[in-house]
């Protein structure tokens, strides 16, 4: 297993970061609040978790190892597979996280795209007694803002990481305009998180 990467960052999108270790670029897939850290151009570590499918190899990455575990503990759960887990912890920090399965507040598992009533009461039963709520401060401690970018760029840019994260083109595209129309955020990884949250209630 690879359980981390150290290396220059040669890229960051949306939904993922290319970081080059060894002289090979490597597509590590993460949060927006994540890949919000890192920089084009200079040196970055990611705790990793690499998750293989028959027709795949995924590199998922995260700011420390707490996170990392919360993600390999979520697919812990049935029906909770990578890409729900990422997408879980791309709207919820892991202290909001810990701290809505500690308490058993459905309605914030609820506000995760993916999860419904009965996926959330499963996650509250399964994992409530593995977590404890992390301390006030310690979720985004020093985070630098993300770039705002051209509204044109921005959209696409969005949408496609929504489809990146499995959502259909229409619906993704309808959620990152409201957002936008609503005169949110500008920078990417904010209107990503919004939209994500949008797409959440009706999933």
């Amino acid at each position: 297993m690879i359980s981390s990467v150290r290396g220059e960052v040669l890229s960051v999108g949306l939904d993922h970061a290319v970081v080059e270790v060894g002289g090979v670029g490597l597509a590590v897939q993460a949060t927006p609040s994540t890949l919000a850290r890192l920089r084009r151009g200079q040196a970055a570590r990611l705790d990793t978790a690499l998750v293989v499918r028959e027709d795949s190899l995924t590199l998922f990455g995260f700011a420390d190892a707490a996170e990392r575990e919360l993600f390999g503990l979520l697919q812990t759960v049935s029906g909770v597979g990578p890409r729900l887990a990422l997408a879980t912890l791309a709207v919820l920090d892991p202290q909001a996280l810990s701290t809505a399965l500690a308490d058993g507040n459905l309605t914030t598992l609820m506000s995760v795209p993916g999860i419904g009533r009965k996926g959330a009461e499963r996650l509250v039963v399964e994992l409530r007694d593995k977590v404890a709520p992390a301390a006030p401060g310690d979720a985004g401690a020093g985070e630098p803002p993300a770039s705002p970018v051209a509204a044109g760029t921005l959209r696409d840019q969005v949408v496609e990481a929504l489809v990146g994260l499995g959502f259909a083109a229409r619906p993704a595209e309808k959620a990152v305009d409201e957002v936008l129309g609503a005169g949110g955020p500008s920078d990417s990884s904010a209107v990503l998180r919004a939209a994500l949250t949008r797409l959440g209630p009706s999933r």
